[in-house]
């Protein structure tokens, strides 16, 4: 017996470090009928989901899940099941445990074989505010209404869903006696009347907000004073639990960036408690507003004033219609060579200006444009107008030729015209490190038909050591997630930057906080995911009409209603200084990414299936043409170009090639 008592008490002990209390006969809340609010929380794979995101299902099944918990992995095994039988129907599993970590979820999923979202809901805030109570319950959500219509344990589910789905009523839809460990939620019951507007939630807003939603910001609206943020409170609450808002999308659980804008867990329950308990205000009658004091108009330059500013031709947008990418070219005001220190980016109308890059070119072309340049001066999306090198980079810009553009116009309802510029700072010191830029890219990516969750990949390996500095995801409106991964010569894989869901409308640099020594032989593996289904409301809007219906397969190409994979990735060759470039080294990576963009499985061969042509080029021949021509050229001469009869061909056998299509002026067969 003393044994038992022991053993009990052990359990209980175990229950309690996991934020648990003990199964309980109390009841559980009444649920249905009650609305539930968007969320968008990250699973076991990195992967972001959105409750509100796929209306096409006819119901949504939400349970609550803890890690370990014989009730909750039973739950889980009855849903999968129940899930299988549904067709359409969605099932989230939420882990709200404050012990449980992203890492213990992704062991948990593998132990217990989920193939279900199990979803990492690291602040307790939306199983709180669902009402959950024990591991294991479960409700179904009408996403017509978003109301619940059934509450009580995972193995009633299979039925209830039978019943809502052939009737749209549940015959039992209440359960309160569920059986399953109590879970314990830290904020529940707490009184939040009491977070202070002026000390609280002002510096939050101060630091995470304001940049943006100021006078000359780019936000649509303006933090002034408390009147507008308690107007748009509700907006704020849902954006926050949305993770729209602070609009940084990279995940904070892998490595740290210098430039994170992620509201931290107390910021983030912070202003979301204070919304739910009122939005109320501490400031004094006749007192003075301190987000009203802290507010001024956001600066022109926001680094100060450049030492040079170029401006950009102006182009005249027109209202409507699809605009080809304008490629104009001005000549380089320098006359001698600088280091280029930072950048910043000035569009001229932020809501038609989509994206701006920017480099350097040793000649005018004759053509007045260009986009083949040698040299990057950085770029331009909406949140991303400044780019500054770490402390002892900087970028030689020699003196003469020309500055190319390349400028993406989106229409917006009105014709406007555009006078973008872009400011350069300068060094006049040589640093001690040049700062390199290798693109990760494949233009010949076909995004399948009515598939939600399209993968497509591509890789650059480099030939010697590196350190990486900063990252940037770039893909078009059916652009769904994205991660990147080192992957070293021992076989060890580091997620470097993990997307769970990627925003077109937000296109940004990711600085890391400290930089990232690869090794050489490492592979920079960038994984993309795209929705080209009918769950994709970007495919429904104006700009996008042409070309964009789910039922089409999607393949690269300039407009947005294409599609792209294309990462940039900052960064220096170790043994590589201000006074001792390794252009050798540049040109030997830049030439292996053409092998490197088709090998889709990463085994150091390229087979017929990884060779594709079809629809590359179609409307983008500057980007391309190129790629499709190669891989025809390869495919008609495949079976000669594979010297060992291995059914791939390998790096030095693709070698081997380019060198004989040189020696022919890149013409004509490959053999």
């Amino acid at each position: 017996m003393q044994s038992l008592k022991l053993t009990l008490a052990s359990l209980l002990a175990g229950a309690s470090a996991l934020g648990l209390a003990a199964c309980s006969s109390e009841p559980a809340a009444t649920l249905v009928g009650k609305k539930v609010d968007d969320y968008m929380l990250v699973d076991q794979t990195g992967m972001g989901h959105i409750l509100k995101y796929d209306t096409q299902t006819p119901a949504i099944v939400l349970a609550a899940y803890v890690n370990g918990d014989e009730g909750a992995r039973a739950a889980a095994k009855a849903l999968q099941e129940a899930a299988g039988k549904h067709a359409g129907v969605l099932v989230h599993l939420i882990n709200s445990s404050e012990a449980d970590t992203r890492e213990s979820i992704s062991a948990e999923a593998k132990e217990a074989g989920i193939t279900l979202p199990l979803l990492d809901d690291e602040f307790q805030l939306i199983g709180n505010a669902l009402g959950f109570s024990y591991a294991g319950e479960a409700v179904i959500v009408n996403p017509k209404t978003w109301e619940i219509v059934f509450h009580g344990p995972a193995d009633k589910v299979d039925a209830a869903l039978g019943e809502f789905v052939a009737g749209g009523k549940v015959a039992t839809a209440e359960y309160t006696e569920v059986k399953g460990t109590k879970l314990a939620f830290a904020d529940r019951g707490k009184d939040f009347t009491t977070i202070s507007y002026s000390k609280d939630v002002v510096p939050v807003l101060m630091d995470k907000c304001v940049e943006c939603h100021q006078p000359n910001g780019i936000a649509p609206w303006h933090m002034t004073n408390y009147q507008m943020v308690k107007t748009f409170a509700p907006m704020i609450r849902e954006a926050i639990r949305r993770d729209r808002m602070p609009p940084f999308d990279a995940d904070r659980h892998y490595r740290a960036f210098e430039n994170d804008e992620n509201l931290t867990a107390e910021e983030t329950k912070t202003l979301i408690h204070w919304i739910e308990a009122g939005a109320l205000s501490d400031i004094p009658e006749g007192g003075e507003d301190p987000l009203a004091v802290g507010v001024s108009q956001r600066p022109d330059w926001p680094l100060g004033e450049p030492d040079l500013i170029v401006d950009i031709p102006s182009y005249d947008v027109p209202a409507a219609g699809v605009v080809d990418y304008q490629l104009p070219v001005v000549k380089n005001p320098m006359k001698e060579g600088r280091w280029l220190k930072s950048t910043t980016f000035k569009a001229g109308d932020r809501a038609g200006v989509h994206h701006i890059l920017a480099g350097w070119m040793p000649k005018m072309p004759a053509s007045g444009r260009g986009f083949d340049w040698n040299i990057s001066l950085g770029g331009y999306a909406v949140g991303a107008e400044s780019q500054t090198a770490p402390k002892d980079w900087a970028t030689w810009i020699p003196g003469g030729g020309a500055l190319s553009f390349q400028m993406h116009y989106t229409p917006i309802g009105k014709a406007f015209t555009d006078n973008s510029k872009i400011g350069l700072y300068f060094q006049d010191e040589a640093p001690a490190f040049a700062k390199r830029q290798i693109i990760i890219a494949d233009p010949s990516i076909e995004i399948a038909a009515n598939t939600a969750r399209h993968h497509e990949t591509a890789y650059v390996q480099f030939p010697a050591d590196v350190q990486l500095y900063a990252t940037q995801i770039h893909a078009h409106y059916r652009g769904y997630a994205s991660k990147l991964t080192a992957i070293y010569p021992d076989g060890k894989e580091e997620i470097l930057l993990n997307m769970p869901h990627y925003d077109f409308n937000w296109q940004r640099e990711y600085v890391f906080k400290e930089l990232i020594d690869l090794p050489a032989g490492t592979m920079l593996v960038a994984d993309y995911w795209y929705d080209n289904s009918v769950n994709n409301k970007a495919l429904f809007g104006e700009n996008t009409k042409a070309l964009t219906a789910p039922e089409a397969v999607v393949f690269w190409g300039d407009q947005s209603y294409q599609e792209m994979l294309f990462t940039a990735v900052q960064y220096r060759w170790k043994d590589e200084t201000a006074d001792k470039p390794r252009n050798d080294l540049q040109a030997q990576l830049e030439q292996s990414i053409i092998f490197t963009m088709a090998d889709d499985n990463r085994n150091g061969k390229l087979e017929k299936a990884e060779l594709r042509v079809k629809g590359v080029g179609q409307e983008n021949a500057e980007t391309g043409g190129g790629v499709a021509d190669l891989h025809l050229q390869i495919l008609g001469g495949f079976d000669q170009i594979d010297a060992d009869k291995d059914g791939g061909i390998s790096v030095p056998e693709f070698s081997v090639m380019m060198e004989q299509m040189q020696a022919r002026g890149n013409s004509g067969s490959p053999t």
